[in-house]
């Protein structure tokens, strides 16, 4: 009986030291590629060089990009494009120009402004949003960026996409503004505001100036949304009053304090505040009466706007600091127009996964601000320029234009 009883007790023995070999193999062997996080790394968001800043020759230059409409890459095929111009054309060909344009203008910074992605194209918002920007993550440059009406139409919302939007490399873009007056918790994003990515940067005088940390042109960003139902109609998004409302104050912080300002007596001209340039997607209902004044640019279809007039033409000129607005959503549309002293100029088509017209080139905007030379150094902003360049063999430079400059002295 104990003979049995030992010849158990090593065969149990020996099966559990089988167990724990057995064990001891899968945790080597197979359990560390299960682990979540075995090929996982903490990773630091690269920042540009911060903050944003004229050039020691006294320019600033902004790159617009409008409507890129990136999909899945190699595989999304192009519209609107003739047979003789590509053998293959996808969204490679996007990327393509987006680099040709980095190169070629060399620009301070890049203004994206919505449709950044074309969702129904897309499996994987995030990683077609990688994609998309990938030449201007490769650059280093500052950028930004605001939604459009087709972005959320993949795998992440609105929220979500301007999220890992400002969490991307270079990129100053932010989900919502922060708080920056005694009426909100000091740092902590604004809550009552419609939409997302509705935010304002200051660029600061040229360096050596003495305006070198003084801001001297402010950018607006703005989410004008995508759909909506209006009276059980289907209509595009606007920018709603709560938007407007921080704008504006906004606007008069940033004017009341130039006017503090020590260098006030060197600031522009008397009594002058910076200028600011506004970026969203979808144009105002006031754009379609641009279809029967003169433009610089091409009018070539409809204007695609909300049924809602929320008034944004009226709070800019209220503001009395917008110079210049730049939106896209319309493809054929590339003109610059004047609306009550401020105008309002269309990107052009970028993406050639967005419709367009074949035969009539890609295009993207180029704005330049310059600054006025004083006797010993570069004072505040004295000209505002742009331009565009077509996605032909020479990046053609059509329809230059000064769109602002500081009035003569009287």
């Amino acid at each position: 009986m104990e003979e049995s009883l030992t010849v158990k007790w090593k065969h149990s023995f020996v099966f559990l030291i089988s167990i724990l070999i057995f064990l001891f193999f899968l945790h080597s062997q197979i359990s560390p590629n299960l682990l979540l996080n075995h090929h996982l790394h903490l990773r630091v968001k690269k920042w540009p060089q911060l903050p944003l800043r004229f050039r020691s020759d006294g320019t600033f230059k902004i790159l617009q990009v409008a409507d890129m409409h990136f999909g899945a890459g190699i595989l999304t095929r192009c519209k609107d494009v003739l047979p003789s111009e590509f053998h293959y054309c996808s969204d490679l060909n996007t990327t393509q120009f987006l680099r040709r344009m980095i190169q070629a203008e060399k620009p301070d910074f890049i203004a994206f402004t919505g449709d950044n992605i074309f969702g129904p194209s897309t499996a994987d918002a995030a990683e077609s949003l990688l994609r998309a920007f990938s030449p201007v993550l490769e650059s280093g440059l500052p950028w930004a960026a605001v939604l459009g009406n087709h972005d959320q139409e993949s795998t992440m919302t609105r929220e979500e996409l301007m999220f890992f939007i400002s969490l991307m490399d270079y990129s100053v873009s932010q989900t919502n503004p922060v708080a920056k007056n005694p009426n909100h918790a000091n740092g902590s994003f604004i809550s009552d505001i419609d939409g997302f990515g509705n935010y304002d940067l200051s660029v600061y005088g040229a360096p050596g100036s003495a305006l070198a940390n003084s801001s001297i042109l402010n950018l607006y960003f703005l989410d004008s949304g995508d759909r909506e139902t209006v009276g059980g109609k289907q209509t595009y998004g606007w920018i709603k009053e709560s938007q407007l409302r921080w704008l504006q104050d906004v606007s008069q912080r940033l004017q009341v304090s130039h006017f503090q300002s020590k260098n006030q007596d060197i600031n522009y001209t008397i009594g002058a505040s910076p200028p600011a340039l506004a970026f969203f997607h979808i144009p105002i209902q006031e754009v379609v009466q641009l279809y029967y004044q003169k433009i610089v640019g091409e009018f070539q279809e409809a204007v695609a706007c909300s049924s809602v007039n929320s008034g944004v033409l009226q709070t800019f000129v209220s503001m009395g600091d917008v110079k210049a607005v730049f939106i896209g959503h319309d493809h054929k549309n590339d003109f610059c127009g004047n609306l009550e002293g401020i105008w309002f100029c269309y990107g052009g088509g970028f993406g050639y996964h967005a419709y367009g017209r074949a035969g009539w080139p890609r295009r993207a905007r180029v704005i330049l601000a310059e600054l006025q030379k004083g006797d010993k150094a570069w004072m505040g902003v004295e000209r505002i320029k742009t331009w565009k360049r077509l996605d032909d063999e020479m990046l053609s430079k059509i329809d230059e234009q000064v769109l602002w400059e500081v009035p003569p002295p009287r």
